[in-house]
């Protein structure tokens, strides 16, 4: 059983304007890197929205774990699901990055001594320890994003999507990024980049599904060219 599934999604805004998205037919498993890639207006961030219950599809049907995402509250998707900004600091809010990470936890009032670990173990697994006391928002734009990462992870969700991950970056900065993004995808997390960075997508996912004008022109999970599916 897939873990994420799309059955014939159409979605319209309200208002007459065209389809954004019609017919995507998609399913998504636990583990793995997949890539939606496509024009900017084809539909891509509006699909991750559909994905995470933010917006309810015009006609079709999306499974989470084989359970419609209208059985589940927000939060509760947000607990499986996580998902990481184009720009990251629209994700962070808190007076430190040890702060930052251990946010969610808190809020849930877990143990003291489980929050501590973690946090300690996530600085550490992205580079981040030397910045534990910095005000999030004085890191350099690598560094934020690789702490909205962090922090996402923190709620161990069991897959995550990722909205234009290297905008912003230089060649030297996609590098890191990849590699962090390999040591997620080892934690045992699936994951779907949104992107229009073809070389990046092409160097990091097992799967590539391509978007245009809201329908899935091309999905290399279901050409039998690739190792395994995400």
């Amino acid at each position: 059983m897939a873990f994420l599934e799309l059955r014939q999604i159409d979605f319209s805004y309200p208002g007459g304007r065209p389809a954004v998205l019609s017919g995507v037919n998609l399913a998504l498993n636990r583990e793995g890197i997949s890539a939606i890639i496509g024009p900017n207006g084809c539909g891509k961030t509006t699909l991750t929205k559909i994905m995470l219950g933010i917006l309810r599809p015009t006609s079709g049907e999306v499974l989470l774990e084989g359970r419609s995402v209208q059985e589940y509250t927000l939060a509760q998707i947000g607990r499986r699901i996580g998902y990481v900004f184009q720009n990251p600091e629209q994700q962070l809010f808190s007076s430190t990055v040890a702060e930052e990470i251990g946010f969610g936890l808190s809020y849930r009032s877990e143990d003291p001594a489980v929050i501590r670990e973690r946090v300690e173990f996530l600085l550490d697994y992205f580079e981040l320890s030397p910045y534990r006391q910095v005000f999030p928002l004085h890191l350099s734009y690598g560094e934020k994003q690789r702490l909205a990462i962090a922090a996402v992870l923190a709620n161990e969700p069991e897959f995550l999507i990722l909205d234009e991950p290297t905008v912003g970056l230089d060649a030297c900065r996609k590098e890191l990024l990849a590699a962090h993004l390999h040591k997620v995808a080892r934690l045992g997390r699936g994951m779907v980049l949104v992107s229009h960075d073809t070389a990046f997508v092409n160097r990091m996912a097992n799967r590539v599904i391509a978007l245009e004008k809201g329908r899935v022109q091309r999905d290399s999970g279901l050409e039998g060219n690739v190792g395994h599916e995400s």
